[in-house]
C-alpha cells in the first residue's frame, strides 16, 4: 500500500509531466483537448537554445552552491552553540532561532522587500543616518541574488539546526571526556569528534537543503520578479513564466522535467 500511495502523489505527476513535456499543451489544447499535438523532444531542444532557459539554471545552481554551505554553516553554528554548557536560556533561543522556519514565506518575503527598499526602507534609513548613501540592495544586479540568499539562509536555518541539535545530543559525552583528558582542545574535538560523528546528519541536511534551494520560486517573485535584469530569475520563476504568463504548458512541463532529473541527479 505504501508503495502505491508513492506512487500516486510522485510517480504519476512525474509521468504526466514527461508526457506533457512531449506535447504542445497550451491555452488551447486546456480549452478543447482536439488541438493537443505530439511534437517529441521540440520543447527540450527549443529550451536548449533559449538564453533565459540557461540564465535561470545559472541563477539557480549559483544560489545552491553559494547558499547550501552558507546555510549549513550557520545552522551547525547555532546549534553548537546551543548546544554547550555554558548557554543559557536555551529553549527561549531555540524558539526564537526556529521562528522563521513557521513563518509564512510570502509575508516575510514582502517585509524583507520593505526592510531594504531604496527609499523607504529601515535599513536603508539607518544608513543614511550614520553617512552612508543608501544602496540598492534588490535593484542592482550584484546584490540583488545575494540578499535573496540571505533571506533563504534567515527562513531556512532553523529547521537545520534543530536536526543538527538531535545529531549533537546524540553523540556520547564520554568521547569528549577522554578527548580532555588526552589534551585535546575544542577545535581537535570539533574535528576529530563531533564532524565525524555527524557525517550522516550532515548528509541529510545537504541533501534537503540542496533539494528545497533548487526549487527556488517564492523569493525571487516576492522580492524581485526575477529582476533586476534577470539577474534573480530561477528555472521555477522560468518555468512559473512559461506555463500561466505565456501558457505553453508543454514547455513548462519539460522545464519541470529537467529540474527533477538535475535534483535526482
Amino acid at each position: 500500500p505504501a508503495v502505491l500511495v508513492i506512487g500516486m502523489f510522485f510517480g504519476v505527476p512525474v509521468l504526466m509531466a514527461l508526457v506533457l513535456s512531449l506535447s504542445d499543451f497550451d491555452l488551447y489544447a486546456l480549452g478543447n483537448p482536439m488541438y493537443l499535438r505530439f511534437v517529441g523532444l521540440d520543447n527540450y531542444l527549443e529550451l536548449l537554445h533559449t538564453p533565459l532557459f540557461w540564465k535561470s539554471l545559472w541563477n539557480t545552481t549559483y544560489f545552491v552552491l553559494l547558499g547550501m554551505p552558507m546555510s549549513i554553516t550557520v545552522s551547525l553554528g547555532a546549534a553548537l552553540l546551543l548546544n554547550s554548557r555554558a548557554a543559557r536560556f536555551k529553549g527561549l533561543f531555540r524558539t526564537v532561532l526556529f521562528a522563521p522556519v513557521v513563518t509564512t514565506l510570502v509575508a516575510v518575503a514582502l517585509i524583507w522587500r520593505y526592510l531594504f527598499h531604496l527609499k523607504y526602507g529601515v535599513v536603508n534609513w539607518l544608513l543614511n543616518c550614520v553617512g552612508i548613501h543608501p544602496i540598492d540592495w534588490l535593484g542592482d544586479p550584484r546584490l540583488a541574488m545575494s540578499m535573496i540568499m540571505l533571506f533563504a539562509v534567515w527562513k531556512n536555518f532553523g529547521y537545520n539546526m534543530v536536526i543538527f541539535l538531535a545529531g549533537l545530543q546524540a553523540i556520547p559525552q564520554d568521547l569528549y571526556e577522554a578527548a580532555r583528558i588526552d589534551g585535546a582542545s575544542k577545535w581537535q574535538q570539533f574535528l576529530h569528534i563531533t564532524l565525524p560523528m555527524l557525517g550522516p546528519v550532515l548528509m541529510v541536511v545537504g541533501i534537503i537543503t540542496v533539494s528545497g534551494y533548487f526549487q527556488l520560486f517564492a523569493e525571487p517573485y516576492v522580492m524581485t520578479r526575477g529582476d533586476p535584469l534577470q539577474s534573480t530569475v530561477s528555472v521555477l520563476y522560468f518555468m512559473f513564466e512559461e506555463g500561466f504568463k505565456w501558457w505553453n504548458l508543454g514547455r513548462a512541463s519539460a522545464v519541470a522535467f529537467l529540474l527533477f532529473l538535475v535534483v535526482l541527479g
